[in-house]
């Protein structure tokens, strides 16, 4: 198995990975985070999907994609802090102010897990915001210690993998997630 990473900028392939089952869903694509909440309640069902479709055509696209050779196998969402809700998020807090980018969001598809494909993802979005000039990028896990982690709610990593990918605890945070802590990771690219 060869895992490349790539940015996120075929449709159908992010679509592939966090596209929900039903073109008609009013759910996920990754988009809660990135856009506001007025617009995330908005878009429904293809008018989501299009607003993805041209997030991908976009300089920067949205993320990266772990391909497993041609099959889309995962998907990290990364973009500058800036872009997203964490820029106002009043659980998370700002560490400085420096302009740093934000790893929230990574989803390996069912067939994929257990392969190291989320230390890829993680590897792959770090070199993708060092590329477009990111000066840091942070992330925002599970501090779950060794405790098991419903795998939907998993999305936001896990603060040992991060660790793991280089990344140093920053701050704690107030955001609790599937009953866990939220730490703020950062990883220096300057």
């Amino acid at each position: 198995m060869t895992i490349a990473v790539r940015p996120a900028s075929v449709f159908e392939d992010v679509a592939a990975v966090i596209g929900p089952k039903s073109p008609t869903a009013n759910v996920c694509f990754c988009l809660s985070y990135r856009i506001g909440s007025k617009l995330n309640n908005e878009l429904r069902g293809p008018a989501r999907a299009e607003y993805v479709a041209g997030l991908c055509r976009a300089d920067p696209p949205p993320g990266v994609l772990a391909y497993d050779g041609d099959e889309p196998a995962g998907w990290a969402a990364v973009a500058p802090r800036a872009d997203t809700s964490f820029a106002r998020n009043r659980k998370i807090p700002h560490v400085d102010d420096l302009p740093v980018w934000s790893l929230w969001c990574i989803r390996v598809r069912p067939g994929h897990r257990k392969q190291g494909i989320s230390h890829a993802l993680i590897e792959g979005a770090v070199e993708f915001a060092r590329q477009h000039g990111a000066p840091a990028i942070e992330a925002y896990p599970l501090d779950n210690g060794d405790a098991r982690v419903d795998l939907t709610m998993a999305y936001a990593g896990l603060r040992k993998n991060f660790e793991r990918a280089g990344f140093t605890h920053a701050a704690d945070t107030t955001s609790v997630l599937a009953g866990h802590p939220r730490v703020l990771m950062r990883l220096d690219l300057r």
